[in-house]
């Protein structure tokens, strides 16, 4: 058996269109849904993904602000700045690009994100909402992961789904979407025992621990969906020819940047024996994007009653 590979940048692209459509029809009542992004700090890489997601946000019609703080800014001012924008009428989202400079409360500054507004899915008034099966504003990626198995004709329902990794803005939400559709959901995190058997129990493996090539072809249950939410950056040859062979894409890249993306499945040994697979890059990454669009949307709609 040699897996099939979801092809996630396909599916982010229609969510995308189906937002754009409609975008321009709540546009035509006089409604442009606006995101705004709040970047602290001049880190290169949060830099260039605030940049991505503002030309999306053009390309889709939606209106789209960055704001660009110094990283010497302090827990108070940036509340302050948030406080704004939960003030400002022509602006739908909010979302607080992670992570912040390590002497800023995150988690006070996640709260002060009026829950309406917040696409991230962060604050827990939407987490709860969530867990209680309410209509909240969901993570993103958890979110992407579920529109990629319903697009990809995976049904969770009766299906025992291991999560791998119980972060807030990951692995909880997933194993809450997941139980919300029927599925029989195990979490595990870097205290568990026995870790490959409990994932070799799993329809659905979705896993989203941080830690390169975890799961392995021998910790999969043959026709199992696997996926794969790591980025993982590799940067030495001998883990790159370990993970990836002489596989002339990922060398190429490797030669252009220094560097490869690699997720937390090792892709080589899983895809012959899994059924389904995310790639990285290419699989939950772009669905991310496109679900903080949708989010977006919604938001705007939830907040006028629409």
């Amino acid at each position: 058996m040699t897996a099939t590979f979801i092809d996630g940048t396909k599916i982010a692209e229609d969510v995308k269109d189906e937002v754009a459509r409609e975008v321009k029809e709540l546009q035509q009542r006089g409604i442009r849904p606006g995101l705004a992004v709040i970047l602290v700090g001049d880190d290169a890489a949060s830099s260039a993904y605030v940049g991505m997601k503002a030309r999306t946000c053009e390309k889709l019609g939606l209106l789209s602000r960055k704001i660009t703080l110094p990283g010497s800014i302090q827990t108070a001012e940036l509340k302050d700045e948030v406080r704004k924008l939960n003030e400002d009428d022509s602006i739908d989202g909010i979302l607080i690009q992670l992570p912040l400079p390590k002497h800023i409360n995150k988690h006070a500054i996640l709260e002060s994100v009026d829950p309406r507004k917040d696409v991230d899915g962060f604050h827990s008034s939407n987490l709860g909402s969530l867990l209680l099966g309410h209509e909240a504003l969901v993570a993103c990626t958890p979110y992407g992961v579920m529109t990629l198995l319903q697009r990809s004709g995976v049904n969770p329902e009766g299906k025992h789904a291991v999560v791998l990794g119980r972060s807030d803005d990951v692995g909880k939400p997933q194993a809450v979407l997941l139980m919300h559709a029927n599925a029989t959901v195990t979490i595990c995190h870097s205290k568990t025992q026995n870790l490959g058997d409990v994932v070799r129990q799993a329809d659905i493996v979705v896993a989203a621990i941080g830690r390169t090539a975890l799961v392995t072809g021998d910790m999969v249950k043959p026709g199992a969906v696997v996926i794969d939410v790591g980025t993982n950056k590799v940067s030495d040859r001998p883990t790159v020819e370990r993970l990836f062979g002489t596989d002339p894409i990922r060398w190429q890249d490797f030669e252009k940047r220094g560097y490869v993306w690699a997720g937390d499945v090792d892709e080589l040994s899983v895809k012959e024996v899994a059924s389904m697979l995310t790639p990285v890059p290419g699989g939950v990454g772009p669905m991310t994007i496109a679900t903080l669009m949708k989010n977006t949307l919604t938001a705007a709609r939830m907040r006028r009653g629409i």
